[in-house]
């Protein structure tokens, strides 16, 4: 079927269709009426680790926008190209459905996060659950000088902000170590679809893993991360402000997530609606690299992505390799 040009939805429209009362961060959302591959379903065996390899089956969580920072939906398999060890690859999988997400949610509950910062965040995190997909899972620790597993494989959203007001901001932050357990988590989720929420203010001053052990860690998990920086306008400018949204820009960065940083009480929620959004509106490809080899080694990955004619320049975010370790035959 040959392309017959895209639709432009308002984003009033968009909104009450899929999340009822988000507003006034996205003037449109784009749909683009074009020729849909068939998704062809993962291998029944698939845990979806394209990071550390189980099969040799690549997975990658693609986010597209155009030049206005819209998401856009509809494209088919053919708009994207894959190069994986500077060879163009042949998608096996597709897929562009809405579908659910295992989410590790790591809350910073240390003295730094006290006062009203932690209350507005509880605020916008309810915000997010109640315009996340309903079949969600969540997995909930909460950190201060230790991470704590507060809820363990949950679809109760109203569980986890209950667990959320009984917690007291104190000591110091262990945000390495949260990340560390999160991940270990979440990769046990039942969706295949993975992702980490990261509400910190970035400091980590009591963790057992340092900076670059956790990175190696997300580097070869399939789990895109997002972070929501709570910093201090006092702290934005420092040495230790700096280096947590540092830490929290590399982290996001190598999944294919994003860090945020809001600035007032609506930008906050505005960035969790943000969040939640992404979360719907992605592509999920596979593929199998042609010249696979369990060395261990890390494979870059770029993907490509080719707009329909009549539609602007498009950008594709994604993470950008893996580790190719042996297969795990247990």
């Amino acid at each position: 079927m040959a392309f017959t040009g895209f639709k432009v939805y308002d984003r009033r429209r968009l909104m009450l269709r899929t999340m009822c009362f988000l507003c006034a961060f996205f003037a449109w959302t784009i749909a683009v009426s074009a020729q849909q591959a068939e998704a062809t379903p993962p291998p029944e065996n698939d845990p979806n680790s394209p990071v550390r390899i189980k099969t040799d089956l690549v997975t990658l969580t693609l986010t597209v926008t155009d030049v206005y920072g819209r998401y856009v939906m509809g494209l088919g398999k053919n708009a994207f190209t894959v190069v994986d060890n500077n060879q163009e690859q042949d998608i096996t999988f597709f897929s562009d459905t809405d579908a659910p997400v295992s989410l590790g949610i790591l809350f910073d509950v240390s003295g730094s996060m006290g006062g009203e910062k932690i209350v507005k965040a509880r605020k916008a995190l309810a915000r997010f659950i109640s315009t996340s997909h309903p079949s969600d899972e969540y997995f909930l620790i909460a950190f201060n000088n230790r991470a704590q597993l507060l809820l363990d494989r949950t679809r109760d959203g109203d569980a986890v902000l209950q667990k959320l007001t009984l917690v007291t901001p104190k000591q110091n932050t262990a945000l390495y170590d949260a990340v560390y357990l999160g991940l270990e988590r979440v990769t046990r989720g039942s969706h295949q679809k993975r992702a980490l929420l990261i509400i910190s203010d970035g400091q980590d001053n009591s963790s057992r893993y340092n900076f670059g052990e956790v990175r190696r860690l997300m580097k070869e998990s399939d789990v895109i991360t997002y972070a929501v920086g709570i910093i201090d306008s006092g702290d934005a400018g420092s040495q230790v402000g700096m280096q947590g949204q540092a830490f929290l820009d590399e982290l996001t960065s190598v999944t294919g997530g994003k860090s945020f940083y809001p600035t007032s009480d609506v930008e906050l929620d505005e960035i969790f609606d943000r969040i939640s959004i992404e979360l719907r509106h992605q592509y999920s490809i596979g593929y199998t690299p042609k010249d696979f080899q369990p060395d261990g080694k890390w494979r870059k990955v770029k993907v490509k992505v080719k707009p329909p004619r009549g539609l602007p320049r498009l950008t594709v975010r994604s993470r950008d390799g893996y580790y190719a370790t042996a297969a795990d035959t247990r």
